[in-house]
């Protein structure tokens, strides 16, 4: 195996990470670095000798910046082929000094993009020319020259280079592939953005998610899996873990589940609240004066269900919610952080999974993507509806103030539930749910089974319409005072009589919740 020798490096870096410790074992090894801006005054004060990539070519940095590397002595460099005696006479001809490894990454354009004060002069700024160029012409060339752009190849990369005075084949192909997946992603972000935001759908949908970890298995043991990432800095792709198994497949799907119901419950109410999911459902949400009242209201309606969840809290949680929750079983919790003493209860549950996810942001980005046989489905997310109260008020009776409070409760976490679903709520807890069945009243006839106290004075909220009245018939049988829905059904008119008959208040919203 041939292993090709690092006489020069090309370093040029936007983050900086692990940048000062490559190019001291790159000195170490006797190698001659190149750099540009502030990637040369990094390394210049870490102590490595660096010649300025103008002084290499002859010619000064430009246009702010935007040309300094786009030259022949540097192309040519990556490009010329050392097996090739006519790029080898070309390359001495004209002074070219060959490249043997490029350590470049690229001008944060999707952080730029992503910031809500960034002009469109900024994003359009940080479109890198030079840096992908570089990338393509290093990787193309990969039989003589070694390409890095992850920092976690760094180590690897030395160790090689320290045991074996260079790079194999194997290595620099793998490097080559990785490069040109990086320009790939880069230039579809890019490309999206130009596009502009009054396309909806584009033509091609090119998706660029880099592996996070293989999974022990997916949704069930006979399947593989593994979970990737789309690199943005939200969500539950990029929470830390703290301790706990590691993540599995239904680990990850409960955990999204729950963390987007726990970031809707800031948007309705200035409260503590914790959210309890099962197998993708809320079996539990609630609101209360502190994490641990809010996860003790959540519990209680439905422990038999919360027993192995997951959950989930907006907020900060405490010593007090710790302690209570490592008095039963759960797969994990995920809050935006947890205090010092929080995590010191938490540790003796050593299987238990912690995940800080920051601050919840509500609403998503991107597409919501489902995966059919042959094809892909796309669509944007279901977003929160707007103020509840300026739905329309169907019956004769509206809703009292407490009344209004539990519907908008009921209203966001019914959204969140798997059609056809049924949430009945009091305004700082649910007591019942009713989740994916193919019956709406049978929906119905469950949440009033699964309630945990009497439903007198709660409200209801059902995703979509009322095909019939019998859903509302059990519920109001059950005692309950309001309800929310979508209407839309022919039998509206039936169904907002049967409220009137019973004393009910209704508000229809105009918009349907299915969750698939």
């Amino acid at each position: 195996m041939a292993f090709s020798p690092v006489h020069r490096a090309l370093v040029s870096t936007f983050e900086k990470d692990g940048v000062l410790d490559l190019a001291r074992g790159l000195h170490a090894l006797g190698v001659e670095i190149l750099s540009t801006g502030g990637t040369a005054k990094l390394l210049a004060e870490g102590g490595v000798p660096v010649v300025k990539v103008s002084d290499h070519t002859g010619f000064p940095e430009i246009l702010d910046g935007r040309v300094k590397t786009l030259h022949p002595a540097i192309h040519g460099g990556l490009l010329g082929r050392r097996a090739n005696p006519e790029h080898v006479a070309q390359m001495a001809a004209h002074g070219i000094a060959p490249i043997d490894l490029l350590v470049v990454n690229l001008y944060p354009f999707e952080k730029t993009r992503d910031r809500e004060s960034a002009t469109d002069d900024e994003v359009v700024e940080m479109i890198d020319i030079g840096g992908p160029a570089m990338l393509r012409a290093a990787a193309k060339n990969h039989d003589d020259v070694g390409v890095l752009v992850e920092p976690s190849d760094y180590p690897t990369v030395l160790a090689e280079l320290r045991e074996h005075g260079g790079l194999s084949p194997a290595t620099r192909r793998r490097l080559a592939a990785r490069a040109f997946d990086h320009t790939a992603r880069y230039d579809r972000a890019v490309a999206d953005y130009l596009a502009g935001p009054g396309v909806d759908f584009p033509e091609r949908l090119d998706l660029s998610f880099v592996k996070q970890a293989d999974l022990v298995y997916g949704e069930n043991p006979h399947q593989k899996a593994a979970f990737y990432r789309d690199g943005s800095a939200v969500g539950v792709g990029a929470a830390r873990q703290l301790q706990g198994k590691p993540l599995s497949f239904n680990n990850l799907l409960d955990f999204d589940a729950a963390l987007g119901l726990a970031a809707d419950l800031e948007g309705i109410r200035d409260a503590f609240g914790c959210v309890i999911v099962k197998h993708g459902n809320p079996c539990g949400t609630a609101f209360g004066d502190s994490p641990v009242a809010s996860f003790r209201r959540a519990l209680a309606c439905d422990p038999t269900s919360a027993f192995g969840g997951v959950l989930a809290f907006p907020r900060a949680v405490d010593a007090d919610a710790a302690a209570a929750i490592a008095e039963a079983f759960y797969e994990g919790v995920i809050a935006p952080s947890f205090t010092d003493d929080a995590l010191a209860v938490l540790a003796k549950k050593k299987n238990l999974r912690v995940l800080a996810a920051g601050p919840f942001a509500a609403g998503r980005r991107g597409f919501d993507l489902r995966r059919v046989d042959g094809g892909l489905l796309v669509q944007d997310w279901d977003a929160a509806d707007g103020t509840l109260r300026d739905a329309k008020v169907a019956t004769k009776r509206a809703p009292t103030e407490a009344e209004w409070r539990a519907l908008e409760f009921a209203w966001c976490v019914v959204r969140h539930v798997k059609s056809n679903a049924i949430v009945y709520a009091f305004e700082d807890r649910t007591v019942g749910v009713g989740a994916g069945q193919m019956s709406r009243v049978d929906s119905a006839r469950i949440a009033i089974q699964k309630a945990n106290e009497p439903l007198k004075g709660a409200v209801m909220a059902s995703d979509a319409f009322f095909p019939f009245r019998d859903g509302l018939d059990v519920a109001a049988q059950a005692g309950i005072a309001a309800v929310v829905q979508p209407g839309g059904s022919i039998r509206d008119d039936e169904v907002i009589a049967a409220a009137d008959e019973r004393g009910l208040a209704m508000i229809l919203v105009g918009r349907r919740h299915f969750r698939h």
